[in-house]
């Protein structure tokens, strides 16, 4: 089971909004076929495995293992269940259970109902934390929003004057691509955007580019920013809001303009003048958009937090000080009053990278 996690992880980047699976098959203790959803559209991990075979008679009598309830219904592939039941697979270890209402149970019971000998949440811990990102998508609709920063030891982003490059060090930052690689979107304010002109896109060699959103609730942007020059290129979305009176001309002679650089304006609710995280998370989640890295400042942070899209957090903390008081720390707003008010976090893990500490929680 954990080679076919190890297998699974080769799909990153490559199969949302489908779930990373593998799959292994094991006869007299030894592994004859692997597979793994390679591409989404493509055939999934089971029917991979099988197609790996030197002879797929080779498969009778053998047992799968495999990280996700097989499919029972008819997508974009064929069920999985039929290929397992016509392969001749007599037993099978599945580490998830897949939440997907066409699924859910019923793949199992179709495999049992053949006559398999089905054994679920094997490994199931190591499993599940493949997918995250599907279970969210599949039950709400709506991204899984990892939210990321780096600090230093002092809680500061950027030094006294704005200086933010860099505060972590080169093996975090070639982290962060494969966290842009892995999920399907990245999002920033348009604060950020103003500061720093960033690219957004990821940088790994094979890697494949994140949809690109900005907030901007008065379309702001500079046309010459690189996020709007590469638009033909790298999917860029702006999320506004329906213009107010006084810049009504300006707004929609701006929207023109971006989408004629290939940007596409998505207009969204407004709570106060400013976006409604929900509803742009329920649209972005229309679009297939299944999984967004939060690359924020502070103002965008504590939004986010605030309306509770942010599902995980990524704190990479530099072994550095950078001083100041009140200046650049990552969650900014109006804050708590009291302690007691804080927002809780539960830990997933921790890391050295490089010099620095990386640590994961949830929500």
């Amino acid at each position: 089971m954990r080679r076919a996690i190890e297998l699974a992880k080769l799909g990153e980047g490559k199969v949302n909004p489908n779930p990373l699976v593998g799959a292994v098959i094991v006869k007299d203790g030894i592994i004859i076929g692997e597979g793994y959803h390679m591409k989404y559209g493509g055939p999934h991990a089971e029917r991979n495995a099988f197609g790996s075979l030197e002879n797929a008679k080779l498969a009778e009598g053998a047992e799968m293992y495999v990280t996700l309830e097989p499919c029972c219904h008819h997508g974009k592939q064929p069920p999985c269940t039929e290929a397992i039941i016509e392969h001749g697979i007599s037993k099978v270890y599945v580490g998830s259970d897949d939440p997907n209402e066409l699924v859910a149970g019923k793949g199992i019971q179709m495999l049992r109902n053949a006559g398999i000998y089905v054994e679920t949440g094997f490994l199931k811990e190591e499993c599940d934390a493949l997918n995250p990102v599907f279970f969210h998508y599949i039950t709400e609709g709506t991204p899984y929003v990892v939210m990321k920063y780096a600090m230093t030891l002092d809680g500061k982003i950027a030094t006294r004057t704005g200086h933010s490059m860099w505060v972590s060090g080169e093996e975090s930052r070639d982290m962060v691509q494969h966290t842009r690689n892995a999920l399907a979107g990245i999002m920033v304010g348009i604060g950020t955007v103003l500061n720093d002109n960033p690219r957004l896109t990821c940088r790994l060699p094979d890697g494949r580019n994140p949809v690109r959103i900005i907030c901007d609730s008065k379309l702001r942007i500079p046309l010459s920013s690189n996020v709007v020059t590469t638009a033909k290129d790298v999917p860029t979305i702006l999320a506004t809001i329906e213009p107010h009176a006084e810049y009504n001309r300006f707004w929609h002679e701006q929207k023109d303009e971006l989408e004629k650089e290939g940007v596409e304006v998505l207009v969204v609710d407004e709570i106060d003048g400013r976006l409604d995280l929900n509803d742009l998370m329920v649209k972005l989640g229309e679009k297939q958009i299944d999984g967004i890295l939060l690359e924020g400042g502070s103002t965008l942070n504590y939004a986010a937090l605030q309306a509770g899209i942010v599902k995980e957090i990524h704190v990479y903390v530099a072994p550095k000080f950078f001083g100041g008081a009140g200046f650049y720390t990552p969650v900014g707003g109006e804050g708590v009053e009291k302690a007691t008010e804080a927002m809780g976090c539960r830990f997933i893990s921790s890391e050295q990278i490089g010099e620095d500490i990386l640590l994961k929680y949830r929500i």
